[in-house]
């Protein structure tokens, strides 16, 4: 594996890290070790997330950026090396999958909206049909959503973590619901007070 500079810095964007005074930082940052894989904090980061951003290109260079959703842990860590998700019929556009045919790499995005955090990974990607690949299939399916047609396998080749100034904190009803229960169940508990009294002070 490699650092996600040893990637993303091409000799263009060193000379516009040069000219504004960052290079020496990030060159500092890619001399150390490189990552042999991804360590218990990716793993555990990916395996929360129930969406992500998938970026490829066509084979005439124009990027495309794919929302993905699902249940948490739907995109699951197979090795320290590897990612996969299974794909279900959705609105037959096919636009990643066309994209993959002609250009393997590609970029994900995964965010955790309400502790600011984001993981960037690059990769290569295959898409192969469920009924070629049975064990993977049964591997990265997930109940209720269907019948899986596509498989995702993603070598990951170098990742990073992003810093978390002006990520905006977002939350699922979900998120929302879990934090908000111990307000709600106490003004319940208001109520129910309130309502005893009143009956109290009307005989």
């Amino acid at each position: 594996m490699k650092h996600f500079g040893d990637i993303a810095f091409t000799d263009r964007v060193k000379a516009e890290q040069d000219a504004r005074g960052s290079r020496e930082m990030y060159a500092g940052l890619t001399a150390r070790q490189a990552p042999t894989g991804l360590g218990e904090r990716e793993a555990a980061f990916i395996g929360m997330r129930d969406s992500f951003y998938i970026a490829t290109v066509s084979e005439e260079g124009w990027p495309y950026i794919q929302h993905r959703g699902g249940p948490r842990g739907f995109l699951k860590v197979l090795s320290d090396t590897q990612l996969g998700f299974a794909d279900y019929r959705g609105n037959r556009q096919y636009v990643s999958v066309g994209n993959l045919a002609t250009e393997k790499r590609v970029s994900l995005f995964l965010m955790d909206y309400p502790n600011r955090a984001r993981l960037k990974l690059l990769g290569k990607a295959s898409v192969m049909e469920a009924r070629s690949a049975p064990d993977l299939a049964e591997a990265l399916d997930i109940e209720g959503q269907g019948k899986v047609e596509r498989l995702f396998a993603i070598e990951v080749e170098a990742f990073d973590w992003n810093c978390p100034q002006f990520i905006t904190p977002r939350f699922t009803q979900e998120e929302l619901a879990a934090s908000l229960s111990p307000m709600v169940e106490e003004l319940q508990t208001l109520r129910q007070e309130n309502a005893f009294l009143k009956q109290e002070l009307g005989r």
